[in-house]
């Protein structure tokens, strides 16, 4: 359905019919088009897996290396999620649980940093794992899923290498040093 249209732009007519159903069997499960948005972004995000949900740094890093190809396979309905009115409040309504998850994965680090420090490489980490940087990556970038992926996991693991204690280098990729071995 997202294909052809952001979902603000779509009447409960042309969802009933595309799920091949009356309009008053959607009505029977929704009574408004806002009650059956609000249902369809979990969904949607559910059979993406485009909810990241951390508990460790690894997997920050390793999360847009496995969620930027599945962005790919389901590239209109990730644009709709970036672009529309019903897309951001479901965005929004997460940014309290996944603040909490990436604080909670990337402990080790943030809570040696000072606050100021931490938090801009907590928002940094929010840029680099999110539907936005795979846009961009993808459109001013002329990447698809698998390297934008690549792309932004590297950019996460300079940036955690560069603030984290000891020695980590971030010359290359973990997946590259794993190859290497």
């Amino acid at each position: 359905m997202s294909e052809a249209a952001a979902p603000d732009e779509i009447g409960m007519e042309a969802i009933a019919q595309r799920a091949g159903v009356q309009r008053r069997t959607v009505f029977r499960h929704f009574a408004t088009r806002e009650e059956l948005l609000v249902a369809f972004w979990p969904w949607l995000n559910a059979k993406i897996g485009a909810s990241p949900a951390p508990h460790d740094m690894r997997d920050v890093i390793d999360g847009p290396r496995n969620a930027f190809p599945r962005f790919d396979a389901h590239e209109a309905a990730m644009r709709a999620a970036l672009h529309s009115r019903t897309g951001r409040e479901m965005r929004m309504d997460t940014v309290t649980g996944r603040r909490a998850l990436f604080a909670g994965a990337l402990a080790p680090v943030l809570t040696r940093l000072p606050p100021a420090e931490a938090q801009k490489v907590e928002a940094l980490a929010h840029l680099l794992f999110s539907a936005s940087a795979w846009e961009g990556l993808k459109d001013y970038g002329g990447l698809t899923g698998a390297p934008a992926g690549e792309t932004a996991s590297w950019a996460l693991e300079l940036i955690l290498s560069a603030v984290s204690p000891g020695d980590h280098s971030a010359d290359v990729t973990s997946q590259a040093k794993e190859k290497m071995r």
